[in-house]
């Protein structure tokens, strides 16, 4: 999944530098590409072992290196990208708001295509539930669970794109379309989180809130209100 995400990041990137008009060759766009995959890989693997499992990885070093059974933040992942894309912008020059917003339109399709590969693993299941669509995932307790990977799949990969193109058509903000992305995730992945299993060396914070949620909810406020600022100092000049 991370594979098709990065190859469908090469088309959207191309398309969109177009549309842009930037200086960007099929080579940049590759570059561009690989340095977001740095990004997310390294800035995932960072993200989740300090913000969900900290204790464990101090006492067991050598599982920071053990990305193949799993342990990815997108959260993380979102700030690795955005200091990648620093980075490349810094390196070429490019105005780093216009290069982020092409960013921010791929990440749905990285994001829906990730919470199906979760689906398809049997991992990062949602809550117990008595509906009819619930679900018993192999290696679980047994008992019938929300598929909570599908329901992000929808918000966070085809809701979000839809929200994120009209945005960035809509919108002639450098950075408003960034913004969308941003408010648009925090949300959606605030409302899921009330469907989907908390991790177990965590738990619910008062015992209504998961560690998602939390770093979700500023992701939401700050991209609403970064939106709103941009917007007024565009019309101010």
């Amino acid at each position: 999944m991370y594979v098709l995400a990065f190859v469908a990041t090469y088309f959207i990137i191309r398309s969109e530098s177009r549309r842009k008009q930037l200086s960007l060759t099929s080579d940049d766009a590759a570059d561009l590409v690989f340095y977001g995959a740095m990004g997310v890989v390294l800035g995932g693997r960072i993200g989740y072992i300090l913000f969900y499992n900290l204790g464990f990885y101090l006492s067991n070093p050598l599982k920071l290196f053990a990305v193949w059974e799993g342990g990815m933040s997108f959260h993380g992942g979102f700030l690795g990208v955005m200091l990648a894309f620093w980075l490349y912008a810094r390196r070429k020059k490019i105005p780093y708001l216009s290069l982020i917003d092409m960013a921010a339109l791929s990440a749905p399709v990285g994001l829906g295509l990730g919470r199906i590969g979760n689906f398809i693993n049997g991992e990062l299941y949602g809550r117990p539930t008595d509906a009819g669509w619930g679900m018993i995932f192999p290696g679980s307790d047994g008992v019938p669970r929300h598929p909570s990977q599908l329901y992000e799949a929808f918000l966070e990969g085809i809701v979000l794109f839809l929200i994120v193109l009209f945005v960035s058509r809509g919108s002639k903000v450098n950075g408003v379309t960034t913004c969308a992305a941003i408010a648009g995730y925090g949300l959606f992945r605030f409302i899921v989180e009330f469907y989907r299993q908390p991790d177990a060396q965590i738990g619910l914070f008062f015992g209504l809130l998961s560690e998602g949620q939390l770093l979700s909810l500023p992701m939401f406020i700050v991209g609403l209100f970064a939106a709103i600022l941009l917007t007024r100092h565009h019309l101010a000049q």
